[in-house]
């Protein structure tokens, strides 16, 4: 019997129906029996402060710290603000790396997929954070880059993605799941 693998999916945007949600929730629709795919929240994260590490840490840190370090490997969805990632993602980033030394991050194997209404599809972002989590000695899936640009017109009026970019996606989460079995094997 092959191994189920916990995988945190951590979404930058904030919005309720962001695009990079709703891919988010696609590829936990496609992805194979290997992954299971959780949404790990970020927004309610409380701005990294050193001073707030020294005793008790906020709770809500102290749950996302656990949430990472339980999982598996990590897929980031994000969009693209200002030619990097948005100050929430950055912060969950920051957050689970430290205290210096404890980095929850560590080891996970990850892939990053930017998603943009825009025609680069985040590629800023994307590379942005792939520079972070060097730092954070978290292999990122190098092939396939993933920037989903327009993102717009792959939904229909009643929320249904389109049937290319669901194959895109297919193929996406496919190669992140031997990429997890890679690392982790």
């Amino acid at each position: 019997m092959s191994k189920t693998y916990k995988i945190a999916v951590l979404v930058g945007s904030l919005r309720k129906d962001s695009y990079n949600r709703k891919v988010a929730l696609e590829l936990a629709k496609l992805a194979p029996a290997s992954l299971q795919l959780e949404i790990v929240e970020i927004g309610d994260l409380p701005f990294y402060n050193e001073d707030l590490d020294n005793g008790t840490p906020p709770q809500a840190w102290q749950t996302f710290r656990n949430n990472i370090k339980n999982a598996d490997g990590v897929l980031f969805l994000t969009p693209e603000y200002n030619r990097s990632v948005p100050a929430a993602l950055k912060n969950a980033l920051d957050v689970a790396s430290r205290p210096y030394g404890q980095s929850a991050w560590d080891g996970k194997p990850a892939a990053v997929i930017s998603v943009s209404i825009g025609a680069i599809g985040g590629f800023g972002a994307n590379h942005h954070l792939r520079q972070s989590l060097v730092f954070l000695n978290t292999p990122c899936m190098a092939q396939p880059e993933t920037y989903i640009g327009n993102i717009g017109s792959a939904f229909d009026d009643s929320g249904k993605l389109n049937e290319r970019t669901a194959q895109f996606l297919q193929t996406i989460i496919n190669e992140y799941s031997k990429w997890v079995e890679k690392i982790l094997a």
